[in-house]
């Protein structure tokens, strides 16, 4: 009689099943990784090609987004989680190892998605893309996540406000320390006001749309949508807000750039400067910094409305071409040229209005490339900083004596906000300029919760808009 215990037969090699939706997001998110790329830049392609081959219906699409972006978005978050399920560094999980996990944990914690289904997709995932034995790893750590909602990790995982307030809310609201700090200078206040600020920054931005006077009109637009679809804009009255998402594309008036997607803050800057006085001649405008070409557009519209004529500078070619789809069609006269608003090719005092949105850290646009926060740091700033200190210089210099320079970004930093205006009226680095402020508030009519003035910050928990930052000058020698 044999003895010897049976050998259990061995199970049969399955072959791992790809799941189309995880698959896409995980490849987007390992291209925000590896190419520092953008989500908003690499998704919708993505989503197309799979929406062509069958793989894909409308579900399916809005899945892979709100596992893409949620996962940016909580990624300090659910890296602290993971770093206390595993024995080791996080800095020593491979990337894509840690992007199947945070994708996990943003399933069990941030969505509907049964704790089952979340663990069982993941470790299947991980089979696919990175090979049964990390595809345990990701199984083990994913079933200790579940031990926790996400409020229970959170309180084990981030230290006590009272202890460390900037790192308390830096983990809980997954921003990095630095940027919960300058944010939290930008705004002033106290506690409620900054958790406000980082919330908003953490949900998903509405789809708002333009329609550029003259061209179109909300009407139009509210029609095209439906009523269902679009809400009327909290500020600008050329917004219109999409209710449901949807493809904003494909719009007739957006086609013929007769409208446009537009952020209504970004709307409010453009329409601001437009409605600032001006002493004597208003014929010649500027766009300093155009590109990709949304407020430019805008202000070609209502250049056209006075008879004035836009030039839109841009100094990357590919910017330029984008500014030049953004413009097609305008009835006024307009130009677009490719140019560095540092060293001109125009004579000082030619125009009689200027834009210069300069190029920033972008800390006003959290909610809509939430991979930016991940990606700056803070001596990012000073790379920007002679920057937008020499455009607005020579912005100041281009306009004539009467006339109004916007200065604006899209940052709520006091780096790149008003300590640049002071810096350069002040001559700090250069030569001080003749300039006076006006009081942006009245150009914004309707819109509460401006401040002290004379300049203007935006906030996202406040206006539902970008932080965008607006100060207005006049030349006045």
């Amino acid at each position: 009689m044999n003895d010897q215990p049976r050998r259990r037969p061995a199970k049969p090699h399955r072959r791992p099943k790809k799941d189309p939706v995880r698959f896409l997001a995980f490849e987007a998110l390992r291209a925000v990784d590896e190419r520092d790329a953008y989500a908003n830049l690499v998704l919708p392609p993505l989503l197309k090609k799979a929406r062509a081959k069958g793989d894909f219906d409308g579900r399916d699409a809005a899945l892979a987004t709100e596992l893409v972006y949620g996962t940016l978005r909580r990624q300090g978050t659910y890296d602290a989680i993971v770093a206390a399920c595993i024995d080791r560094p996080l800095r020593e999980v491979d990337p894509p190892v840690l992007d199947v996990l945070n994708m996990g944990v943003h399933q069990l914690l941030g969505t509907r998605i049964p704790t089952h289904a979340a663990v069982s997709a993941s470790v299947e995932l991980a089979r696919v893309v990175l090979g049964e034995g990390r595809a345990k790893f990701v199984n083990a750590v994913l079933r200790k996540v579940t031990a926790h909602d996400l409020d229970g990790w959170v309180e084990k995982v981030a230290p006590p406000y009272d202890e460390d307030a900037e790192d308390h809310l830096a983990v809980v609201h997954s921003h990095p320390r630095w940027i919960v700090s300058a944010l939290w200078d930008a705004l002033g206040g106290g506690r409620a006001g900054i958790e406000d600020l980082l919330e908003a920054d953490n949900e998903r931005p509405e789809v708002t749309l333009v329609a550029r006077p003259g061209r179109s009109t909300t009407e139009e637009l509210v029609k095209a949508l439906g009523e269902d679809n679009s809400l009327p804009g909290r500020w600008s009255p050329y917004a219109v807000r999409m209710a449901e998402g949807g493809e904003p594309g494909a719009l007739e008036a957006v086609q013929e750039s007769r409208a446009g997607v537009q952020d209504e803050g970004s709307q409010l800057v453009a329409a601001a400067l437009a409605a600032a006085p001006v002493e004597g001649r208003d014929t010649r405008w500027l766009d300093g910094c155009a590109g990709p070409g949304g407020k430019a557009a805008l202000l070609a519209a209502l250049a056209a409305e006075r008879g004035a004529m836009l030039l839109a500078a841009e100094k990357q070619p590919h910017r330029a071409r984008l500014v030049e789809r953004s413009l097609a069609g305008n009835p006024g006269p307009y130009q677009v040229i490719t140019a560095d608003g540092t060293r001109p090719p125009w004579l000082p005092g030619t125009f009689d209005r200027i834009l210069m949105d300069v190029p920033c850290s972008g800390l006003g646009a959290l909610r809509r490339r939430p991979e930016s926060r991940w990606r700056r740091r803070a001596e990012d700033l000073e790379a920007f900083a002679p920057l937008q200190r020499g455009l607005l210089r020579e912005a100041l210099k281009a306009v004539r004596i009467g006339g109004v320079v916007g200065y604006a970004t899209c940052s709520p930093h006091l780096a790149e906000t008003r300590v640049v205006v002071e810096d350069v009226l002040k001559g700090r680095g250069g030569e001080p300029v003749e300039a006076e402020w006006i009081d942006a508030r009245p150009l914004m009519p309707g819109v509460s919760a401006l401040g002290e003035g004379p300049d203007v910050q935006l906030w996202p928990h406040l206006h539902g808009t970008d932080a965008m930052y607006l100060a207005l000058l006049r030349r006045t020698g």
